[in-house]
């Protein structure tokens, strides 16, 4: 082969050789592209998709998750969904099927305070105040039995019946109050308690509250109980969000019919006291736990939430050291006595 050709060959076998090269390489780069492509759309759609759910309000995803987590039905987390948007006339169904439910969850409810006349329920409810009423069922029985009319109370040395009611706490007060009462009863109703409420509320040291509890438990009258566990109740089940207990007695009053404000009292309080409590309410042991919006506010898991269940639902006595025998047939234990162990 000439020099000329010689040259020529081994130029063009350089070329082909440079450009196999550069193939192999476009080949390889192309191989790698596709290899990478599955994997960027597949971040590119994760994070299409995270960028969506992060669209959605966190609450909500965050209750959502909680109620898988936590056991919570589907039933249960769309009603807490819907009561923002409820319409006065679901409001009113979601209200009345509660009582309903906790009718049947406590078909013995009744007043706790032990009381055999109308007397004896007036003065204990107004020594109820910053107490539990077992405190007072503690400490009437002495009281009464000193003093069992208010003819009795009104002429009774202060200073011993401070002494009855110091366990009640406040007592130097409630003196003054029981006493007060009892002074106006015979004075200006013969002795008897009234049974109207613009009377009640003349009587020293009785407010609307009290004077409801006297009305429907002795009288028969319907009224609307607004103590603590009530308040907190009606406001967690968004019945009302207000805080003045005669607005919200107004506005629970529009909720239900008349004949059924007395036994609606009982059932609330006595969830508020069994079940639903201020600081850490049993959710996961709630049977009205699929109306509630607040569910999830307390604990959740069932055993747990079972260990927090108090009175007869916790397999404890009552409030009352002589409760109705329809509580003692449903299984509920009365009350110690004041200074008995347990």
């Amino acid at each position: 082969m000439a020099g000329g050709e010689k040259a020529a060959a081994n130029e063009a076998s350089g070329v082909d050789e440079v450009a196999g090269v550069s193939e192999a390489a476009a080949v390889k780069k192309s191989a790698a592209r596709k290899r990478a492509a599955p994997v960027k759309k597949a971040a590119s759609a994760k994070k299409a998709t995270t960028k969506k759910v992060n669209a959605k309000k966190p609450d909500v995803v965050l209750e959502r998750a909680t109620a898988v987590v936590k056991g919570a039905s589907s039933v249960r987390a769309a009603s807490a969904k819907g009561v923002a948007a409820e319409s006065r006339t679901g409001l009113v169904r979601r209200a009345r099927r509660i009582n309903r439910e906790l009718a049947e969850i406590y078909p013995y409810a009744h007043p706790e305070l032990d009381f055999v006349n109308s007397f004896q329920l007036l003065v204990a409810t107004v020594l109820s105040a910053q107490t539990t009423d077992l405190r007072v069922n503690q400490t009437t029985p002495a009281l009464f039995a000193k003093y069992p009319t208010p003819e009795d109370l009104a002429v009774a040395n202060p200073e011993e019946v401070e002494e009855i009611l110091r366990p009640c706490g406040f007592f130097r007060a409630k003196t003054k109050s029981v006493m007060g009462l009892s002074k106006a009863l015979v004075e200006n109703h013969g002795g008897e308690v009234p049974g109207r409420l613009e009377d009640l509320v003349k009587l020293p040291g009785v407010g609307r509250k009290t004077a409801f509890v006297v009305l429907g438990n002795a009288f028969g009258r319907p009224g609307i109980t607004v103590d603590t566990h009530f308040q907190r109740l009606v406001r967690r089940w968004q019945w009302t969000e207000q805080t003045d207990p005669d607005k919200i007695e107004a506005e629970i009053g529009a909720l239900f019919p008349k004949s059924d404000w007395t036994d609606l009292s009982h059932h609330v309080i006595w969830h508020g006291r069994r079940i639903c409590h201020a600081r850490k309410p049993a959710c996961g042991a709630c049977p009205i736990a699929p109306l509630c919006p607040a569910y999830g506010e307390g604990e959740t898991d069932p055993e747990k939430a079972r260990k927090l269940l108090k009175y007869e639902k916790g397999g404890f006595p009552g409030q009352r050291l002589n409760p109705p025998q329809s509580y003692l047939d449903a299984g509920g234990k009365p009350a110690p006595p004041l200074g008995a162990a347990g």
